[in-house]
């Protein structure tokens, strides 16, 4: 790779580089954090709650004249040092950043827009105009096969353990209801919401009571397939790409329209409809928007090390926004060219090669900045397609106060009780919300419902997820 190469230049030093595959990774981290011998560097290694766990890392925040590239990156993404920083202010592993690029949620809500376009309808504004379009997918065969094989509305099976880690499930409706969801990490899997800066679970509202009620009486009317709770994903994802020819599935959740294989043309991402009684300007979408752009895990440097000078300048050429996208990326001229100090494209070479050209997301420990464009990106040119449809409704409402930041991070103690909690409260909620929306009968059992879930501990997770976000956030 090219790029290592500006990383001796910078260190005047021959750096030693070892690979760990994740499986092999994953029996070798415990034994080396419990020992101390952590390598000089570790780039995607580690995460900061290992090291609250361990004292084997090295505080960068005391290094940051060093690092000048990483002084940048945190100025422009404070949030990032955040995700990073212990409340203390000590910074011992440095996230990464993809960019201004990859800001949004990875889930959305797709309709077949050829569908509605045959039919002479509009995206729907409202859960009842939602439901007056999948009762004409459903009667009108808008497919045009002359079967009665559409589904209206397709959602996928829930996880035993809340609304995630799985993507794309159907409570996303939630923000219809002004209860913004976090569903791509975080508490908001297992019901934690907030609203200006109170934390509270949302199994325990009115409007989760009221989505529940909607998903029954779509499945009810035929509008969602009965046998969507259980079927396993592998049939959902056939239903959502069909034979390639002919669609099936009217609306879904998913990540964008390519979720539909070849027949991705016929889909668009529509905003969050509004529920009943709710204004257009309270609607929201998923609160997960940084997620995407930032990785938590991504560069540890050993406490002490005796080369921290030429450790340092690796660092901080890391974080040099060129070598950056070639991480990401791949090395330049081959994979990565540069247009201008700003603008960089990938060339058809990234896409014609069988093995891995960048270290990508998962594993690049950079910083690309807001104002650094990486052009030809395949996925990402989907994903932009269907996230800036809720550019809007991002707008209605605040990062801090509305959701739970992905930097608060409750002690070890702390983290074993909110989990006790969740495992037991979860172990009988979601039977009970499926059958809910399969069967009816949320009206009269909804008040003993949230009894039952205060007994399984939820007001005590809920205070401690209170206290952390307090602490973290003022």
């Amino acid at each position: 790779m090219e790029w290592t190469k500006k990383l001796t230049a910078a260190c005047d030093c021959t750096i030693k580089w070892s690979q760990v595959m994740t499986t092999a990774w994953s029996n070798q981290k415990s034994p080396m954090l419990a020992s101390g011998s952590v390598p000089d560097i570790s780039i995607a290694a580690f995460d900061p709650s290992d090291a609250d766990k361990v004292p084997v890392f090295e505080d960068l925040n005391q290094h940051m004249d060093q690092l000048p590239n990483v002084a940048k990156f945190f100025k422009e993404q404070p949030n990032a040092k955040k995700l990073a920083q212990t409340p203390s202010g000590s910074v011992y592993v440095l996230p990464s950043s993809r960019g201004q690029q990859f800001y949004g949620s990875g889930q959305h809500m797709l309709i077949n827009k050829t569908w509605l376009d045959k039919l002479g309808l509009q995206i729907p504004k409202t859960w009842d105009e939602l439901e007056n379009v999948l009762e004409a997918f459903k009667t009108q065969d808008p497919n045009g096969n002359g079967k009665a094989d559409e589904i209206p509305m397709n959602i996928k099976k829930f996880d035993t353990t809340g609304f995630g880690p799985d993507w794309y499930n159907t409570f996303l409706l939630l923000n219809s209801l002004g209860i913004v969801t976090h569903f791509n990490s975080g508490p908001s899997q297992q019901g934690i919401y907030v609203k200006d800066g109170k934390v509270g679970n949302f199994m325990a509202t009115d409007e989760f009571k009221t989505v529940v009620k909607y998903l029954h009486e779509l499945m009810s009317k035929g509008l969602i397939p009965s046998d969507a709770l259980t079927k396993d994903a592998s049939k959902y994802n056939a239903e959502l790409s069909s034979d390639g020819k002919t669609a099936l599935t009217g609306v879904a959740f998913a990540y964008a329209a390519t979720d539909f294989g070849d027949l991705s043309d016929e889909y668009v991402a529509m905003p969050a409809p509004a529920g009943p009684g709710m204004s257009a300007d309270d609607v929201t979408w998923d609160g997960s928007v940084e997620t995407t752009m930032f990785q938590n895990n991504k560069l540890a440097v050993r406490a002490g090390d005796e080369h921290m000078d030429a450790v340092l300048k690796i660092v901080n050429e890391l974080y040099d926004p060129d070598v950056s996208v070639q991480q990401f990326y791949g090395s330049s001229p081959e994979y990565v060219t540069k247009k201008d100090d700003k603008t960089y494209e990938l060339t058809q070479k990234v896409y014609d090669s069988t093995e891995r050209v960048g270290l990508g997301g998962e594993s690049a420990a950079g910083w690309i900045p807001n104002d650094v464009t990486v052009n030809n990106i395949d996925y990402l040119t989907s994903f932009r397609a269907a996230d800036d449809v809720y550019a809007e409704q991002y707008k209605h409402f605040d990062l801090t106060k509305d959701t739970m930041p992905d930097y608060v991070r409750p002690s070890d103690t702390d983290s074993t009780t909110i989990s006790n909690n969740d495992t037991q409260m979860f172990d009988y909620a979601m039977p009970v919300i499926s059958r809910w929306i399969v069967s009816g009968g949320v009206d009269n059992e909804f008040d003993d419902f949230v009894s039952k879930l205060k007994t399984l501990g939820m007001d005590d997770t809920v205070a401690l997820w209170q206290k952390w976000y307090d602490k973290y956030t003022k």
